[in-house]
């Protein structure tokens, strides 16, 4: 027997016990206590600024966001012992959000899955059990929310969708989950204001490290769905109407080849039109849920980015590294070498040293991720990464530019050669494809769709 099958069989019951708002003049703080029954007990929460005069007491609009937010934060508690058995004792959910749920939560859980060897089915490997209701003294209060909220997570992304939409016109603010330096230098380069970054606190109960400590399952959760639940909350306390994330056309690919595994579940296109239709029929709070950059490439992204060179020294995509204070490059992770790939055909190499700290396309010990990074693995690293294809369209323009100009090539370069990988005579056609090419599956209102073809036309 496993340690799936085992905890399951030990630890059979999972609840999600209640939810707490407590309000100030100046701040929401949401408590949550979730419990794996014979185990443990988990007291996490979130701190939000509120604009004055501002009260969400008795709006039923904000306690569905509030639990909500519970529900996708409680998948992290809950994969511990994977319990097969998930009661909810507060808030209302009918048979179509369990479904939602657990669909969320199934493919959110994919690379867990994958990695720890488990064989979960999607129809039983959890039984949602709702035995609440909301308060019927509640009430629906109308709002008519205007302006955008952009996610920023310090990245290129984010950077290029905020500086897109603010060179547009368009009002917006920011928002982050707790604050790194990447974060508040990407606002400052925009030319916004500090007061225009709003942050919300996620305190995340360590108690669940003694587990993962102790041998009980961990792994990746769907983060993004959390970022878009507080999100949601964020512009709602703000009365903002567009939640404009940047998400790429990218992050539909699977990790793991001829399986559908996807690290990037919850920032697909697939969960972005769920969150879309979950947010209409059961939040109704009248925002609008989308990803700017969703008919873009990571190449397309990246080829933008360049442009806006004042941003080269402030952005960071490094998860380990954005766990040190200030935030770094590691310079030894799989997002990291993936970032100095796809910037390499519009950067020198000293360029690039120069950001990284160090020259990973030269290090030995990237040589199994760049494997995995051009598609001669099993899988993707689990990371958040470009797909296969347009990782050898950026190295195949990298290798011409550095031949071109007389340049030795970095190690990783002469692997890709020596494989025979090499394809100058493709190159150009395979480019222009990309450069020109815009996902119609996207949700972009049409006043965004225009900025951003009007974006690319002058910047590809």
């Amino acid at each position: 027997m496993g340690k799936y099958e085992e905890f399951r069989e030990k630890y059979p019951v999972f609840v999600y016990r209640s939810y707490n708002v407590n309000e100030t003049a100046e701040t929401v703080e949401i408590g949550y206590k979730f419990k794996i029954e014979g185990l443990a007990e988990f007291r996490p929460s979130w701190t939000f600024g509120k604009p004055a005069g501002m009260s969400v007491k008795g709006d039923l609009k904000f306690e569905r966001l509030a639990f909500s937010l519970g529900m996708a934060e409680a998948v992290s508690y809950w994969k511990a012992a994977c319990s097969p058995k998930f009661r909810v004792e507060c808030g209302e959910l009918d048979e179509d959000q369990k479904k939602w749920w657990k669909k969320l939560w199934f493919m959110g859980l994919g690379e867990l899955f994958f990695v720890n060897g488990i064989n979960a089915d999607p129809d039983s490997f959890v039984e949602i059990i709702s035995e609440g209701r909301f308060d019927s003294s509640l009430e629906e209060r109308e709002r008519d929310p205007k302006g955008c909220l952009v996610p920023i997570g310090g990245g290129k992304d984010s950077a290029l969708t905020l500086e897109t939409i603010v060179n547009a016109g368009m009002d917006c603010m920011c928002y982050s989950i707790n604050k790194r330096r990447s974060i508040s230098g990407t606002v400052a380069a925009a030319g916004l204001p500090e007061s225009s970054l709003i942050t919300a606190h996620r305190h995340f109960d360590r108690s669940l490290i003694e587990l993962n400590n102790k041998g009980f399952i961990n792994g990746h959760t769907p983060f993004s769905a959390i970022v878009a639940f507080s999100a949601e909350i964020t512009a709602y306390l703000n009365s903002l109407k567009y939640i404009v994330l940047s998400n790429e056309s990218s992050a539909n690919e699977s990790t793991v080849v001829g399986q559908d595994v996807n690290h990037q579940y919850s920032k697909s296109f697939e969960f972005e039109q769920d969150f879309h239709s979950y947010e209409e029929k059961y939040l109704r709070t009248g925002q609008y849920y989308f990803s700017f950059l969703r008919p873009l490439s990571e190449f397309q992204i990246a080829k933008m980015f360049v442009s806006h060179r004042k941003y080269l020294s402030v952005f960071r995509s490094c998860n380990l590294g954005s766990k040190v204070s200030p935030d770094i490059w590691c310079g030894e992770c799989p997002k990291c070498l993936f970032v100095s790939l796809i910037l390499s055909p519009f950067l020198s190499l000293s360029e690039l040293r120069e950001i990284f700290g160090k020259d990973m396309l030269d290090d030995p010990k990237m040589k199994e991720y760049f494997i995995e990074l051009i598609g001669q693995s099993l899988h993707k690293p689990f990371e958040c990464v470009g797909s296969i294809d347009e990782v050898n369209l950026a190295v195949s323009l990298a290798i011409r530019k550095l031949e071109q100009q007389g340049e030795k090539l970095p190690l990783l370069f002469e692997e890709y050669k020596s494989r025979g990988l090499y394809r100058p005579e493709t190159i150009d056609g395979i480019n222009k494809e990309y450069c020109g090419s815009f996902n119609e599956q996207n949700l972009l209102p049409a006043e965004f769709a225009k900025i951003l073809k009007n974006e690319m036309e002058r910047l590809l």
